[in-house]
């Protein structure tokens, strides 16, 4: 039970002087690096930092309406891929094939890609499936209407 008490004992010991000996080294090369900084340097830090402090507010509105700009593209594009029942009695476009225009946008892996194509292939077949129900009904009443000429 000592021999425990005394390996926690010189590891807290170790930790700290390693704390000790970073806390004196980061201090030690701060001051060593101002204290060696010539006139020319410290006009260049000073323009440095300057220069990023005028534009960091306007680098931050930049990526805002970037980003805006892709939620707004993102969410147009999940409204596209929902289909109500009331949509597929009416007027529905079928979404493109947009893979060229998707690749050229992503760089990296391209998540969600054979699910587009699914979504794509089965509200495809949907509107077929609709839009022959639909000429099927229209023969059908075109059929009732000669059929009453011919008996009446």
């Amino acid at each position: 039970m000592s021999e425990l008490i005394e390996l926690f004992e010189h590891l807290f010991d170790s930790i700290s002087q390693l704390f000790h000996l970073v806390k004196d080294r980061f201090t030690n090369n701060l001051s060593e690096s101002f204290e060696s900084m010539t006139p020319k340097q410290c006009i260049r830090l000073v323009i440095i930092v300057g220069a990023y402090m005028l534009l960091r507010p306007y680098i931050i509105k930049l990526g805002a309406k970037h980003q805006e700009k892709q939620l707004e593209k993102q969410f147009e594009q999940d409204k596209q891929a929902e289909i109500s029942p009331n949509e597929l009695r009416g007027q529905v476009d079928i979404p493109e094939d947009s893979d060229e225009e998707e690749q050229a946008e992503t760089t990296g892996a391209e998540w969600g890609k054979k699910a587009r194509k699914r979504q794509r292939n089965m509200i495809k077949k949907l509107l077929d499936a609709e839009e022959k129900r639909l000429q099927e009904l229209q023969e059908d009443e075109e059929d009732k209407d000669i059929e009453q000429y011919l008996i009446g």
